[in-house]
């Protein structure tokens, strides 16, 4: 029954499995390898936090649907401190791309993926797998969002430097899912996140926040266990 699922070859009991999946998603801002490792006894910190990261695989949803109407995108740096650098550039930080659509004034669904750079390249291919064509896309001036419009978007650029206001005030959105992410960051992973896994832990917080006004979190929990019996999973 477990074969090619993430429970394939697994040496725990089914039902410890299943209270693995109901502490990650009763919990609102998630749990930590270590927290996990200690809620259920586990002996070793790598097996909690290998469940963990077969869960992040799972809560990608096969199939999803792109954002529409009007979205927000901007880009977010995740890590330590930095000296030296300014603007758009980063020595060891990494970066985040955020979409997130507006539902009148409120934040509808989002998308968010680590990026290797800001050239129009790279944010470009994030627009197109996370949004639909012709939707309103706001971003600021940089010139790396310019070909938009040539990809078959509505392209609305706001200049913040001349608009006397601030970037919080004229894209909300976004960086208040910035805001969020990095206090997720800290508060429950304490910044304890490597860049070559950061896309899984991307993943884990966009299923959190698109779901946040569920109330039940059964349902919540129904959700990532029918979509970790969905992916495609190799041992």
């Amino acid at each position: 029954m477990t074969a090619g699922t993430i429970f394939e070859g697994t040496r725990k009991p089914l039902s410890l499995l299943f209270r693995v999946i109901w502490l990650v998603t009763s919990q609102k801002q998630g749990i930590s390898a270590l927290g996990l490792q200690r809620a259920l006894g586990f002996k070793r910190y790598e097996t909690a936090w290998v469940w963990l990261h077969k869960l992040r695989r799972a809560m990608v949803r096969p199939g999803r649907g792109r954002l529409s109407g009007t979205v927000e995108v901007d880009e977010t740096y995740v890590g330590g401190h930095e000296e030296g650098v300014r603007g758009r550039e980063t020595a060891t930080k990494s970066i985040v791309v955020i979409a997130a659509e507006a539902r009148g004034r409120a934040i509808g669904r989002i998308r968010l993926r680590p990026v290797p750079n800001v050239t129009a390249r790279s944010l470009l291919a994030f627009v197109r797998e996370s949004i639909e064509p012709e939707s309103l896309i706001q971003t600021d001036g940089w010139r790396g969002y310019a070909p938009l419009a040539r990809e078959g978007y509505r392209h609305e650029a706001i200049r913040i430097e001349s608009s006397g206001r601030l970037a919080h005030e004229l894209l909300p959105r976004v960086h208040r899912v910035a805001a969020l992410l990095k206090r997720w960051w800290l508060g429950t992973h304490q910044g304890a996140i490597q860049p070559h896994h950061l896309d899984y832990y991307l993943d884990e917080f966009t299923f959190r926040f698109n779901r946040r006004t569920s109330r039940q979190r059964g349902k919540l929990f129904y959700r990532l266990l029918q979509q970790a019996l969905q992916i495609e999973w190799a041992p």
